[in-house]
């Protein structure tokens, strides 16, 4: 009998379960840009390049605070090569500064310069080398005034004011002019807990500057074009933010200022302030001719902010039986010359400043001050990060004074779903504080002293001091820590946090093809893998293509407080739901004659094909779209937040709690003042895990960077003249692969109900307990107090 191969008509359903599409939300898809950037061919905004372009360089101050009295250009504009030389003066328009929150960062020094480093003058030549011997050339004679370097000189009665004639919204309520942003957290009564404690303790904490340390220096190129304005291709982290400041001191339209992200080599808050973005295009304007701007390593330490150092004290009381009674603390931050991101840095170190537990009475004081050390703004991890520091060691103080186990302790305080914040919040989605502890107390230890049962084999990278061959085990002890953090997600204190993304899907070579638009910064993140994944989860397809990121699109917001797959993300879902529908109604109109399951049915897009939630399959996406594109643009909005109360600091400020907790293992010669770190195993709750191997990668690098502040990292300032002693990786040392330890994690998984999938902002929360975690393994070690970070030989030796 002959086969009937009749062509059923497009939109006939037919009897064939799908599977999910592959490559979607779970699954560890592999990064797009992974194999190109461990090969070398990724293209950072360092390698851009443009035909007929010059060179930018910026002169920068050479001292930390004095009247600038006289520029002469004249030697540098006369030199061969040299098409601009750019001061305060030649800037096109009134608005002469920018800001993020705060407009109180000149393009250029004017009349005054207020750190170590401040740009006073732009030069553009046809080759770098030209540009760095031009900007040799300009003579700038300074008067210099008095530094401002800690809080006793900031507040002092006399005190130089850093900003004169203050009218920014926070300067109404400061009780001095040097502090950038106050803000108290009071809720209960702590004189009368006081009461109740029978045992205080005490303490004061010192936080060191921390660099970000991204790896690709700041860089960008800007292209002027035919209808007056500029094509800006840059690293940064925001680029609608960097727009709102740029054009301004333009003096143009947004709309003519176009901005494309370009390869970033990371960032981790260093990026999310404007560093070389209007320098490049007012050369570029000047001269009419691309300019390419990229700093060097000992010029990128002066052109991004820092991590603030700050200095805390901490009083917490507990009863007898370990349960808190109060806290009282004050936290100084040192905010440096300008804003930048002070304020809400504040907001977070006072909000989050009595840690992941349960006590009902407490006073925080946090402010930010200005001085004239280097600026300091965003930083992974950006306040809760120095606070954790103090409240971890308060913990561990109180066990060891109660004869408690330090994580037993912490357990029997830890807040759960439920519990009221210090700010009057009540914590609405799961806080599996006790059971991140309860895991890494519970994991194995690794052994001790390996490296003794090799004897003369032993291999020395396993030794306190390493590959310095310094130490031979003689004086080597072991020493166990722990502690655990929480961190805010998403933009807080009422901010207008959103993001946009575009989305459009067509038919492209017969198969259904996904195009996802967004102004996200890729910085490292993933985020781009993961917009993929999400588009083939929500449109059943293969094959989905990122568009660049640029302006051309509705902001995305920064990539910083862990929120672009929660915000970002959560846009790309919202979008491609909207286009799906668009879709389906496509499908009925065409094709629902033939099946009642077109208007009865729960539909979705699975392979490529429409189904039914039976997996019954009633059309291929291509006959539906057949030579139609679905496009659709949308924003996405995390629940409301408010501003603390500027008296008693209570409202509802942030979005999303999460969670992360440590437990360091290292052996220290007690000697040599060395520390070798063996372990470094975490617990951290994610929500829902969109793609486990970039969120196993976060937690270990977020990890990693805790461990390089606990024991090695700080930009060094001489507190006399408030000059940066250390600008470079000779003197500023990072972790290395041999300084990392094996990194075990622990990945719960509890859902947010009120976010996307379910997840929770996860990027900084490791850079948090990871500090405490290692400073208490030390201390365990060596019974020494160790209140400040890093903790260097000196510190462990008595040889201070």
């Amino acid at each position: 009998m002959a086969q009937n191969t009749r062509t059923a008509p497009a939109g006939t359903p037919t009897n064939v379960t799908q599977k999910h599409t592959k490559g979607g939300i779970g699954e560890s898809t592999l990064r797009p840009d992974g194999t190109l950037k461990v090969t070398g061919e990724f293209a950072y905004s360092s390698d851009m390049w443009h035909e007929d372009m010059l060179w930018g360089q910026t002169l920068r101050s050479t001292v930390a605070h004095a009247e600038i009295v006289s520029i002469d250009i004249s030697e540098a504009l006369a030199m061969s090569g040299v098409y601009a030389v750019l001061t305060y003066d030649d800037l096109p328009t009134e608005m002469k500064n920018y800001g993020l929150e705060i407009q109180d960062t000149p393009v250029l020094a004017h009349g005054r310069v207020r750190h170590h480093g401040e740009p006073v003058a732009l030069i553009a030549a046809d080759h770098p080398e030209t540009a760095r011997r031009a900007a040799a050339k300009v003579k700038i004679e300074y008067r210099e005034l008095p530094v401002v370097t800690d809080e006793a000189s900031a507040l002092a009665p006399d005190a130089p004011l850093i900003h004169e004639g203050r009218d920014d919204h926070h300067s109404g309520h400061v009780p001095h002019p040097n502090i950038v942003h106050r803000q108290p957290i009071i809720r209960g009564n702590v004189e009368e807990a006081r009461k109740r404690a029978d045992v205080i303790v005490e303490g004061e904490y010192v936080f060191g500057m921390q660099d970000q340390a991204f790896l690709g220096p700041e860089s960008g190129l800007a292209v002027p074009s035919e209808d007056g304005g500029v094509d800006l291709y840059v690293a940064t982290q925001w680029l609608h933010s960097d727009l709102k400041q740029i054009a301004p001191v333009l003096g143009l339209p947004e709309e003519k200022v176009r901005m494309t992200l370009s390869g970033v080599g990371g960032a981790f808050g260093g990026r999310e302030d404007l560093s070389m973005q209007i320098h490049a295009c007012l050369l570029a304007l000047r001269t009419g001719k691309p300019v390419k701007i990229v700093y060097n390593r000992f010029e990128s330490f002066f052109g991004h902010v820092h991590r603030h150092p700050a200095k805390l004290h901490y009083e917490h009381g507990a009863t007898k039986d370990g349960k808190l009674t109060h806290l009282k603390a004050r936290i100084v931050l040192d905010g440096g010359a300008y804003a930048s991101a002070s304020p809400a840095v504040v907001g977070n170190a006072s909000s989050l400043g009595a840690g992941p537990y349960v006590v009902d009475d407490v006073e925080i004081e946090a402010v930010a001050l200005y001085t004239n050390n280097p600026p300091c703004g965003a930083m992974r991890g950006f306040g809760a990060v120095q606070a954790c520091f103090a409240y971890e060691a308060q913990m561990d103080k109180l066990a060891a004074k109660l004869g408690m186990d330090p994580v037993e302790f912490r357990r029997l305080n830890a807040m759960e779903q439920g519990t009221i914040m210090p700010t009057g919040q009540v914590v609405d989605s799961p806080a599996p504080v006790s059971e991140l502890l309860r895991r890494v107390k519970a994991r194995p230890l690794p052994p001790e002293q390996q490296w003794l049962a090799a004897g003369e084999q032993a291999d020395v990278r396993a030794l306190p001091g390493g590959l310095s061959n310094t130490t031979h085990g003689e004086g080597v002890v072991r020493g166990v820590g722990y502690a655990v953090g929480i961190k805010n997600v998403g933009f807080s204190e009422g901010f207008d946090d959103y993001s946009t993304a575009r989305v459009r899907l067509e038919v492209i070579n017969g198969e259904a093809v996904a195009m996802v638009h967004t102004a996200m910064a890729e910085v490292g993140q993933g985020g781009v893998t993961v917009h993929a994944q999400i588009a083939r989860t929500e449109l059943g397809v293969t094959q989905v293509t990122i568009h660049p990121a640029d302006t051309q699109v509705g902001s995305a917001g920064s990539t910083s407080a862990s929120r672009q797959t929660y915000m970002t993300g959560g846009a790309v879902k919202n979008t491609c739901e909207k286009v799906r529908e668009a879709v389906l109604e496509i499908g009925r109109r065409k094709f629902g004659s033939y099946h009642p399951a077109w208007a009865t049915a729960e539909l979705l897009l699975e392979n490529g094909k429409v189904v039914t939630d039976g997996g019954e399959v009633l059309a291929d996406l291509a006959d539906v779209l057949e030579g139609e594109a679905v496009d659709q643009e949308h924003e996405f909005r995390h629940r409301p937040t408010v501003p603390f109360d500027l008296v008693t600091g209570q409202g509802d400020g942030h979005v999303q709690y999460t969670f992360a907790a440590h437990r360091a293992v290292v052996e220290v010669d007690t000697e040599l003042g060395l520390v070798k770190v063996i372990e470094l195993a975490t617990a951290q709750d994610v929500g829902k895990a969109l793609n486990m191997l970039s969120v196993v990668g976060q937690i270990q690098g977020g990890t990693t960077q805790g461990l390089g502040v606990a024991v090695m990292e700080e930009i060094i300032v001489d507190p006399k003249t408030a000059k940066v002693r250390n600008p470079s990786f000779t003197d500023y040392l990072i972790p290395t692969i041999l300084d990392t330890p094996t990194i075990p994690v622990d990945v719960l998984e509890l859902a947010d109900p009120n976010a996307p999938y379910g997840l929770r902002g996860l990027g900084e929360a490791p850079t948090l307990s990871s500090t405490p975690a290692v400073l208490a393994a030390i201390r365990n070690a060596t019974g020494l107090e160790l209140n400040k970070t890093p903790v260097r030989p000196e510190a462990l030796t008595g040889t201070l």
